[in-house]
């Protein structure tokens, strides 16, 4: 796979996670979807694959995710 230059999987995985928090403020999203894209576990995934994993425990209804550093951002 060609690795995606890091706006656009930065902004692809932000609309993912807007699809979830519709109530977020798209910037926040934004910096939180640029501390998964620092990870490269996240990003050598496709930014909607990582975005669903990392929500998967909030999906789940298991608390916060705890990776990328959402939670001092008060994002969820």
């Amino acid at each position: 796979m060609e690795r995606m230059p890091a706006i656009l999987w930065i902004g692809t995985c932000a609309h993912r996670l807007q699809q979830q928090w519709h109530t977020v403020d798209p910037l926040e999203l934004e910096d939180v979807a640029r501390d998964l894209w620092r990870d490269a576990r996240w990003r050598a995934m496709l930014p909607e694959a990582a975005a669903a994993d990392w929500l998967q425990p909030v999906n789940a209804g298991q608390g916060l995710p705890s990776a990328a550093g959402a939670q001092k951002k008060g994002v969820v």
